[in-house]
């Protein structure tokens, strides 16, 4: 099945519910309009459609390969990416003066949806690169900017990012890796790191590793770690590159899913020692790192829609052509069957999809348009909010969407029956390559810690309150109206409920922190279905005024109305119940000793 980018929706997203145009009034977009935008968007579907989807499978099934210390991506991969390069694709919201577009990250996030969707495995090498060129430039020295960024900007280098190692996962603070000062500038590195993200290939000239190490004497824990540039070729003053670094592939993980992107176990400084530079400060690593790692973690929130949106096309396509049984009540009238797109259960299962991807797209989006609002705004008064809110909508969209994007995909195998748990109808892939979604990037589970702790304290509490205060307002507004008055009902309805468990979390922190942890993920849960409904009747609300002129394609503005109130009834109003399990503690889950648990 040949995927098609949703234009539609996501221009509909972008305009209509977050008024993205009010990006080109700033200075850093003067350029950028609707136009521009949707001109981008179409581009990048044709490319999608025509030659990046049909790579999916093939990375699927030939994967990555190690072949004599050298690892090899799929030639049909490796010449899709070799297309985004070729296409300026890998430059979109960079510097200019590195050669980047200097386009808004949401414009960006969109069309990485669309890459996630054609082929997530080739999507992640454009995604840790873009994580590495904002870490380089926020915290490098200048000279190792004007050498190294403007070849990751381009795509004809690419970066990773070095974090775990076999006994420090999450706990990245028990790395033991070690940095040893040369003399020079430079630094030896030493380790051995896992899970490596493409950490070598052959689809560029030459891979840029950022590198967590420890520095000696330095303290222990996290903040005793440094961030290193490290190359897989030294580079010469002129850019050109030199000879082979110390740093060497021991395998490619055999993956669940993933298969055309290389995870590999990489060796640093088995001989002389790895080369290396100091980005940023000595033992100020985790933050440095940090700023590559949030943006990857929304980005990693669009991963789920992409496979999510392909999953249920695949769904509908199957639906629409698969025949089996009559409707209820017709089953002496009709002789033939009918497709089982006819069916109330699986209607229910394909508008569930449907509902859940225009949700937690709208959310990444606004995520994405938040982070350049805190950039680029004109005044800080105008940055500190927008800040605020790219914060607390982060862990929302990583691990919420991503565990959409899972839910999803089961969805789809459950739509094809039998037929989906049989490798060759393809929707198997996208079970197997949505799941690390809710683990890359800090696990689902960290991201809801983060959102108990720091996200739920900024400002005292007040940034997420402002939030369901915002949401609780239009509900109210909504209340009254004949089409969406019962979703406005629901909005303030779950809005009033989020208030109070944001409260009792707020009070508990002192107190029952064991508690307020035990909620976490829960509480996730309802924030991340509370900012979906939020965002779907902004949506519903303008597609409704829109009808009301006389204006759009019909069909699709009544699709918005009703995929909305689907939503509120369906997703919106069950995850009002997670209220118990948010408050219920921590003392069950403590209850039974580990042999217990081992029975």
């Amino acid at each position: 099945m040949t995927y098609q980018a949703p234009l539609k929706d996501i221009l509909f997203t972008l305009k209509t519910v977050l008024g993205i145009e009010k990006l080109g009034e700033l200075e850093a977009f003067g350029d950028f309009n609707m136009e521009l935008a949707e001109a981008v968007l179409t581009e990048a579907g044709r490319i999608a459609t025509e030659e990046i989807a049909d790579t999916n499978v093939i990375g699927d099934t030939v994967g990555a390969q190690l072949e004599n210390g050298v690892v090899r991506v799929p030639a049909e991969v490796k010449a899709a990416y070799k297309t985004l390069v070729d296409g300026g694709w890998m430059s979109l919201p960079y510097d200019p003066a590195y050669g980047g577009q200097g386009l808004p990250v949401t414009l960006d996030a969109a069309v990485m949806e669309i890459w996630d969707s054609a082929n997530l495995a080739l999507a992640l090498a454009p995604m840790l690169t873009g994580g590495a060129i904002k870490a380089i430039s926020a915290h490098a020295s200048d000279e190792l900017k004007d050498l190294y960024l403007p070849k990751l900007i381009e795509g004809t280098w690419n970066g990773t990012m070095n974090l775990t190692e076999s006994h420090a996962g999450s706990d990245v603070g028990a790395l033991r890796s070690k940095a040893e000062p040369a003399g020079d500038g430079t630094y030896r590195i030493r380790g051995n790191k896992i899970f490596i993200t493409y950490g070598d290939h052959d689809m560029t000239e030459n891979i840029i590793h950022l590198v967590l190490a420890r520095l000696p004497g330095a303290p222990d824990g996290t903040r005793g770690i440094s961030l290193f540039l490290v190359p897989k070729f030294l580079v010469n003053s002129d850019g050109s590159l030199g000879k082979r670094n110390d740093v060497k592939v021991l395998k490619i993980e055999e993956k669940l899913g993933i298969h055309a992107s290389p995870t590999c176990v990489l060796e640093f400084g088995e001989d002389e020692g790895a080369i290396g530079w100091l980005i940023g400060e000595e033992n100020k690593g985790m933050a440095a790192m940090f700023t590559m790692m949030n943006m990857e973690r929304l980005y990693v929130g669009i991963e789920g829609v992409g496979v999510a949106e392909r999953a249920y096309q695949q769904s509908v396509a199957y639906a629409s052509e698969r025949l089996q049984g009559k409707p209820i009540g017709k089953q002496h009238a009709q002789k033939d069957m009918v497709p089982i797109i006819e069916h109330a259960d699986v209607r229910r299962m394909l508008m569930t999809q449907r509902a859940y991807i225009e949700a937690t797209r709208s959310l990444c989006l606004a995520n994405a348009m938040a982070a350049d609002l805190a950039k680029h705004a004109s005044t800080q008064e105008e940055r500190a909010p927008a800040k605020a809110r790219e914060e607390l909508l982060t862990p929302l969209s990583k691990a919420w969407s991503s565990d959409v994007g899972s839910l999803v995909a089961n969805l789809a195998v459950q739509v094809h029956g039998g037929m989906g748990f049989i490798e060759e109808t393809g929707v198997a892939q996208y079970v197997r390559d949505a799941r690390i979604t809710e683990i890359y990037e800090g696990t689902n589970g960290i991201q809801a810690m983060d959102l108990v702790t720091r996200k739920l304290n900024m400002g005292g509490g007040s940034v997420i309150l402002d939030f369901i205060g915002e949401i609780s307002d239009l509900g109210k507004e909504l209340s009254g109206d004949a089409d969406l008055g019962s979703l406005g009902g629901q909005l303030a309805s779950v809005a009033e409920t989020s208030e109070a468990v944001t409260r009792w979390l707020l009070e508990s922190q002192k107190e029952a922190p064991q508690d307020v942890l035990g909620g976490a993920t829960p509480f996730l849960r309802l924030m991340g279905s509370l900012a979906g409904g939020y965002f779907l009747a902004r949506g519903a609300s303008a597609a409704q005024a829109e009808l009301a002129a006389g204006g759009g394609d019909e069909a699709f503005l009544k699709a918005k109305i009703v995929t909305a109130r689907f939503y509120g009834d369906n997703i919106l109003m069950p995850a009002k119940g997670l209220e118990s399990a948010i408050k219920s503690g921590s003392d069950n889950l403590f209850a039974l000793a580990p042999e217990v648990l081992a029975r």
